[in-house]
């Protein structure tokens, strides 16, 4: 019998096979089908820094209500009707889900600049929450913001979040850096315990009949598996945090995969939404069948086999292959007009 247990953020982890934040963990049930199905650690879907925020104005209102302190700016905030839940009720489906299954449960905190929003952290951890996924999305649009800028940011919300709490903190990121390694370890030196490597860009669509700008958020493809797999085979051995894989999870090999390049797990989301979460037994059984065919014992052995680790440049190695895949293409484009 092959050992599938990992470790990530400090918990000993049954398998791999993480369910990252989605709609999928809106409700106890959910959760419970998810650990049913073979989830050995469960993300929650996000609480957002409007949120929080939202909350903040409407106590003032209510406080000043009457007077003339009450802005107009309220109107510009986020509807509470637009999210699922706002922070008490988060808290209290922390408190639900904690009580309601034996896997770990991971807060998602997502946000973009530096507030008092972070402070929240030490709320879900009081709620009882196993380790918090701060989740930052921010996409510069300021022509004056520098890249030093907006890393910092970065770092400081990193460093705020790890000062309210003790509980382990994962940081879920973006690759739009002009050097990722270097942000990587600027992250794990202000104190991430993981690195979950990528959030997505959900960029928007136009509405052609209503001429209005409309969200479009499109299920990962195992295309999108490439990414994380580059960068996390450069970053395996390099830092000190725990490294997560997602986007483009879908299948056993896609697993099997990271894990070699040197993931400690691999979250999926977007292949349980298109097959249902059953989809996990799928993926744990072709994975003891390969492991057991090619005679690996175990998650740890296989673990950052096939990363970079023993390559002194990373760069280099990364260029090799690209000139091998335009080469290739090349040969098959002449193959073409023979």
């Amino acid at each position: 019998m092959v050992d599938l247990s990992t470790t990530y953020l400090s918990l000993k982890l049954k398998s791999p096979l993480v369910v990252s934040a989605s709609p999928l963990s809106r409700d106890v049930d959910g959760i419970c089908r998810l650990e049913e199905a073979g989830a050995s650690a469960i993300v929650l879907y996000s609480l957002f820094e409007e949120q929080l925020r939202q909350e903040e104005v409407d106590l003032e209102y209510h406080l000043n209500q009457g007077t003339e302190s009450f802005a107009e700016s309220l109107t510009y905030f986020p509807q509470p009707s637009e999210f699922h839940t706002g922070p008490e009720g988060y808290l209290n489906h922390i408190r639900k889900a904690r009580s309601s299954v034996g896997v770990p449960i991971i807060a998602s905190l997502n946000g973009s600049t530096m507030g008092g929003w972070t402070k929240f952290a030490a709320e879900i951890q009081r709620a009882g929450a196993h380790a918090i996924e701060c989740n930052i999305y921010s996409i510069p649009t300021d022509p004056l913001q520098s890249s030093e800028q907006v890393e910092r940011t970065y770092v400081d919300i990193v460093r705020a979040v790890k000062s309210a709490v003790t509980i382990p903190v994962a940081v879920k990121l973006s690759p739009f850096f002009s050097n990722m390694a270097n942000m990587a370890h600027r992250l794990d030196a202000a104190g991430a315990d993981a690195l979950v490597l990528f959030n997505r860009f959900y960029q928007p669509d136009i509405d052609l009949d209503e001429l209005e700008i409309r969200p479009n958020v499109l299920l990962s493809t195992p295309q999108t598996l490439r990414l994380p797999l580059t960068w996390i085979g450069i970053l395996f051995g390099r830092i000190k945090a725990s490294l997560a894989a997602t986007g483009g999870v879908h299948g056993a090999q896609d697993v099997i995969k990271l894990l070699m390049v040197g993931a400690n797990v691999t979250m999926t989301c977007s292949a349980l939404m298109r097959h249902g979460v059953n989809h996990l037994r799928h993926i744990e059984r072709e994975m003891r069948e390969w492991m057991e065919e090619h005679e690996y014992e175990s998650v740890a052995q296989m673990q950052g086999s096939m990363s970079q680790i023993r390559c002194p440049d990373p760069g280099a190695f990364e260029r090799a292959q690209y000139m091998r895949a335009v080469k290739g293409m090349q040969h098959v484009h002449m193959a073409g007009w023979r």
